[in-house]
């Protein structure tokens, strides 16, 4: 998650054109991810939040390595996560570009099975990145069974100017190819949930943009998981922020702290351990689409007063 006032731009667009094999011109494109093939959903039910129960020990996996990863890690190239790629028979490409997402996202099958039974098939990370308007909008699809990547959707680009609603147009298509949203009936997520490191993505930066914009706050966008708040009832202590929390699960940090698509699958793996030790995911925050007022539904959650944009 990115807030307004400690977005390092600059560092960010150095890294972006790093990870490109050539200058960005347009990384928009009509049509959604053709590389991972679509899930089907079998259920149709709306995820709905219990309220959050006492936080439980901490789980005997804790000190355990539960992600696999490769001898050397290689940053995503940022034309394939976009579909546009046009380098994959070039060697020295592939071997300086990751061209796989779910290389770091890798979980033991023992470990799997000492998860409890979720409320969702799906859980969708997301992490945006941004100062004054959303420049990155990376969301990654988390099956709640197998923990694995099912796909993701990811849009990078340089020019403000470039139209979020044509984003949106792309990602509400990319939601229903895997049958998570019906844009006819106009409701939430499907036995699906979004996932931040934050209340700022949903709360503050996406209602933001589409004013800007110019376009109507999609009604998916009305519910999520703050995972830090999960965290800290799930655990009983306090991480304020992702590199907290895996400092103290002791996971390393892959790739570029606020590139959003290396935050997002850190986050990810956040996610993956904490389901690996058991924990309940439950929707945290709603938005009342009449108000548009949010409700906290943790009593017990990670506030800043100080910076009223989380």
């Amino acid at each position: 998650m990115a807030y307004l006032t400690r977005i390092p731009v600059g560092r960010i667009f150095g890294f972006w054109s790093r990870s490109f094999s050539s200058p960005i011109k347009n990384p928009f494109f009509s049509s959604t991810l053709s590389h991972v093939p679509s899930y089907k959903i079998s259920t149709t039910a709306h995820y709905s939040s219990p309220s959050p129960s006492p936080p439980p020990p901490l789980s005997a996996a804790m000190n355990t390595q539960v992600f696999s990863s490769s001898s050397r890690w290689r940053p995503m190239c940022l034309y394939f996560t976009q579909g546009k790629c046009t380098q994959m028979d070039d060697p020295s490409h592939l071997e300086k570009f990751n061209h796989d997402c779910s290389k770091d996202l890798q979980v033991n099958g023992t470990d799997i099975e000492k998860k409890c039974s979720q409320n969702v098939d799906f859980l969708l990370v997301i992490d945006l990145e941004g100062k004054v308007e959303i420049l990155e909008f990376p969301v990654l699809l988390i099956d709640a069974k197998s923990l694995s990547l099912v796909d993701f959707f990811h849009r990078v680009w340089h020019d403000t100017a470039q139209p979020f609603k044509e984003v949106m147009q792309q990602f509400e298509a990319w939601l229903s190819q895997h049958n998570l949203w019906e844009k006819e009936k106009g409701s939430r997520l499907t036995r699906a949930a979004f996932v931040t490191c934050g209340n700022w993505d949903l709360k503050t930066k996406i209602p933001q943009q589409c004013e800007v914009s110019g376009i109507k706050l999609p009604p998916y966008f009305m519910e999520w998981i703050n995972l830090k708040d999960v965290y800290l009832n799930f655990y009983g202590r306090e991480a304020r922020g992702m590199m907290s929390m895996m400092k103290q699960l002791e996971i390393p940090l892959l790739g570029c702290h606020h590139l959003g698509i290396d935050d997002s699958k850190n986050i990810a793996r956040v996610l993956q351990r904490m389901l690996v030790d058991g924990a309940l995911m439950q929707v945290t925050a709603k938005r009342n689409p009449g108000s548009q007022k949010v409700e906290f539904l943790f009593e017990n959650r990670i506030q800043h007063p100080s910076r009223q944009r989380r």
